[in-house]
């Protein structure tokens, strides 16, 4: 069911003060898998909507203050192969900012995040998705660091090197050792370290390890929807102590249970015709479309992700929760919050349940923020303390 006009002028009027700082948007990649990086060809000035979820004037209805783009690299490019990938992401993100100017503001720090805000301005921050755009290497990390990337997602969908990824087999129950090296001289840069997509041994191990609040960019709560890729409640029971802040995603089939176990059957029957899961050809979509249409899909909505955030709120307080949509980075999106322009939906939602203004803020922008702040504290803290490590994996785990 919609919201009245009511609650979501109310919405609306509330992420005027407290806008979306949202931890996870994929549209860098999408840019390189959908024109080769031809911005003429995908201009985010006007509707994009037929080709993608993001676009400015979609930001601008939806209330987005602060965007962490996602330099994603996907798990089959490797060495050196991600790295230059990487600094192709990077790149488009300072095209776009030169593009569009008036509306586009790039970010390194917090302070940066809230004069963005103060020009009207959506402050564009840069988070790379997969330890393996660093080559194994703390000086390519470095390198990051420099370019304006702010936080690291340890792993992807693949186990790596030097941390387990909650999706694939394990094979270092958590960080080696190396792993542990990155993950401090992350917190010397100040650099976040972001736990989406890790197992609960590598989340626990990072918590274990660094000195500085974590984030989860896209994660939702597993004791709401079982599933590999969202945050256990030991976990999130350990945000206040450290700091940190998870971010709720809206990818279906990680919030709503009935998604997960129809998307398990979807792979089952792309597998039983020989094709892999996420196979975009003509084939692998016309099979795909066979099967929704003898199995309808399940449809996620603002309240399944809302039931996330309540679970969330309950067990790691108001100070440690966001929201990271994982536009350009999914399929298929909940109903209504199909876009960048629907995050007044899911405060529509949350003033419904009777969120006050006050959490509400912290949800959206201030958390966001503060988790900034703080890991750029620690870090000058730290440099005090240690100079750059130039530590090796074979050094470190043999």
């Amino acid at each position: 069911m919609g919201h009245s006009a009511e609650l979501l002028a109310r919405a609306r009027a509330l992420l005027e003060a407290h806008p979306v700082a949202d931890g996870h948007n994929d549209l860098p990649w999408a840019l390189r898998e959908q024109v080769a990086y031809d911005l003429d060809r995908r201009d985010i000035a006007g509707d994009q909507s037929a080709h993608l979820h993001t676009d400015i004037p979609r930001l601008r209805a939806g209330g987005v203050g602060a965007q962490f783009w996602s330099v994603y690299v996907r798990t089959d490019l490797t060495g050196d192969a991600a790295v230059s990938a990487c600094l192709e992401q990077i790149d488009v993100v300072r095209r776009l900012a030169d593009r569009h100017p008036a509306d586009l503001r790039l970010a390194f720090t917090a302070d940066d995040m809230e004069a963005a805000r103060a020009e009207g301005r959506i402050a564009s921050l840069t988070g790379a998705e997969g330890g393996h755009s660093i080559n194994n290497s703390l000086a390519t990390l470095r390198a990051l660091y420099r370019l304006g990337v702010r936080y690291m997602t340890l792993t992807h969908n693949d186990t790596i090197d030097w941390a387990d990824s909650a999706t694939d087999t394990p094979r270092h129950d958590g960080l080696t050792r190396f792993g542990e090296e990155v993950v401090r001289e992350m917190n010397r840069l100040g650099m976040l370290v972001d736990l989406s997509h890790v197992a609960p041994a590598t989340m626990r191990d990072a918590l274990r390890v660094t000195t500085a609040p974590v984030v989860f960019s896209h994660s939702s709560a597993r004791a709401v929807c079982d599933h590999p890729r969202n945050v256990p409640d030991d976990v999130l029971e350990r945000l206040p102590v450290n700091g940190g802040v998870a971010m709720a995603t809206f990818v279906p089939k990680f919030v709503l249970p009935a998604a997960v176990a129809w998307t398990e059957a979807a792979d089952e029957n792309m597998r039983a015709h020989g094709l892999h899961p996420l196979d975009g050809s003509e084939r692998g979509l016309a099979v795909q479309r066979a099967y929704e249409e003898a199995n309808p899909r399940p449809v996620a909505t603002a309240a399944t992700v809302a039931d996330h955030l309540d679970h969330m709120r309950e067990v790691a307080g108001i100070d440690h929760i966001g929201i990271g949509g994982d536009f350009d980075g999914t399929a298929f999106t909940p109903s209504d919050l199909s876009d960048v322009s629907g995050y007044p939906h899911l405060v529509a939602e949350l003033l419904d349940r009777r969120w006050s203004e006050a959490d509400l803020a912290k949800l959206t922008w201030k958390n966001a923020v503060r988790v900034l702040r703080d890991a750029e504290a620690v870090a000058r803290h730290e440099r005090t303390r240690r100079g750059p490590s130039i530590a090796t994996i074979g050094q470190l785990d043999g």
